[in-house]
Formats: C-alpha cells, sequence, structure tokens
C-alpha cells in the first residue's frame, strides 16, 4: 500500500507540473481541475485525497466504487466522479452516490439515470463521452451529428444537466495525433455550447498521466490522474 507520505510527494509533483503547464500555456490553475483516479486503491488512498484537501476522486467500475462510497460515508462532501463504463444495468447505482458522470454515451443510459434521479430525488452532472481515436475497444459516440442528437435530447431529461464532454485517445499515438483529437474535442464543445446556447457544456475532461500537458495546452477542465500520483495499480 503506498504510504501516505509518498502520496503526498506525488501529489505535490503533480501539483507543482498543472501549474507549471497552466502557466505556460497562459492558463490560471484554477480552470483546471485534478481528479485523482483511485481504481484498485483501498479507501485509504481516498481519505489521503480528502486530507490532503482534495475534494474529488475519480473511479473507473461501479461496483468497486460503490463499496468505497458505502464505507466512506463519513467523508462529508467528497465528490464522487465515474470515469469509466457505465453499463445500463448498473446505471441504477450510480443516482445518490455519484455526483458526476463523465462515460454517458446513449440516450437509453441517460433515461435509466434520469428515471433513477426522479426516484431518488437527486441530480447528477453527466459528461458525454466521445470517442475520437475510432477504436473497437472503446465506448462513445464517433461523430458531430450522433452528438448533437444526443445532446438535445439530453436537454429534455429531468435531473440530468448537461456539463461538457470526455474523451480519452489511442495509447499510442505520438504528441500531434493526440492534441489532435483533444482539440478537436474543444471544437466540437464549444460548437456545440453555442448552438444550443448552454452556457453550462463548460467542461472538457480530458488528459491522464501520460497526456494532461497536452490536454491542459488544448483546453482541458479535468484531468484523470491515477498513476503519477497512486503508483502503477496492482
Amino acid at each position: 500500500m503506498l504510504s501516505e507520505e509518498q502520496f503526498k510527494r506525488n501529489l505535490g509533483e503533480v501539483q507543482n507540473e498543472v501549474g507549471e503547464f497552466c502557466s505556460q500555456f497562459d492558463r490560471s490553475p484554477n480552470e483546471v481541475v485534478l481528479l485523482p483516479v483511485t481504481k484498485k486503491w483501498p479507501v485509504d488512498a481516498v481519505r489521503f485525497c480528502k486530507d490532503a484537501g482534495i475534494g474529488k476522486v475519480g473511479e473507473n467500475r461501479v461496483q468497486e466504487a460503490v463499496k468505497k462510497i458505502d464505507v466512506l460515508q463519513d467523508l462529508s462532501g467528497l465528490e464522487w466522479h465515474l470515469v469509466g463504463h457505465l453499463q445500463k444495468n448498473k446505471a441504477r447505482f450510480c443516482p445518490g452516490r455519484f455526483q458526476w458522470i463523465h462515460s454517458l454515451d446513449s440516450l437509453e443510459l441517460a433515461k435509466r439515470l434520469s428515471r433513477t434521479c426522479l426516484e431518488q430525488n437527486t441530480s447528477l452532472n453527466v459528461l458525454i463521452q466521445l470517442n475520437l481515436s475510432g477504436e473497437d475497444s472503446k465506448s462513445g459516440l464517433e461523430d458531430w451529428e450522433q452528438l448533437r442528437n444526443l445532446s438535445e435530447e439530453l436537454m429534455n431529461l429531468e435531473k440530468l444537466e448537461l456539463r461538457g464532454l470526455m474523451t480519452m485517445p489511442a495509447p499510442d499515438q505520438d504528441e500531434r495525433e493526440t492534441r489532435r483529437v483533444f482539440a478537436r474535442l474543444r471544437e466540437m464543445q464549444e460548437r456545440l455550447k453555442s448552438e444550443l446556447n448552454a452556457p453550462q457544456i463548460d467542461q472538457l475532461s480530458m488528459g491522464m498521466t501520460s497526456d494532461y500537458a497536452w490536454a491542459i495546452l488544448e483546453g482541458a477542465t479535468m484531468i484523470r490522474v491515477g498513476s503519477a500520483i497512486f503508483g502503477v495499480r496492482q
């Protein structure tokens, strides 16, 4: 298990790098949320985040996250983000536990989330996932028309607030191709925000340990960082 001392060192290094990148790219560090991803790490990793003043954490898998969330009910004010793929049959577990879903990719999934939110009288911030690298192994919409159609439907669903877009470039892409994907996501977000007259669509979840510098350069507002903070997952 990662020690709290090592966690603090790693977190400090990442925070310093984010600040340096923002300075280089003429952005304010306040524009970029660092989202530690605690996938496959025990609940102590989440406590480390909270003790360090980090009020938001990301999880990839619903079942693993639900166990942690239920155990950590004493950590008031902690904001949970689901950043991994959400299967339709697990949608019912998310409202009331998560505050953000980064991986919405279908109208059916959105309707299930909305229905459960209504039953529980709660709400969710959602991001639509785009698969802009065309990978068969990844979920997400692939073009503008799909995005526009789903977004319009989402705007009419109760208890769901469309806040932006998310993507994950192919891991084997170089800087040029990775930045192209990030830039395209930003362009789609800006177009969507304008055409739907929806100023709340202001979030771009993109960038992980290997490429968050490029994501910040291209306008990321949330970066999802795991191994740079917690080490290589077991």
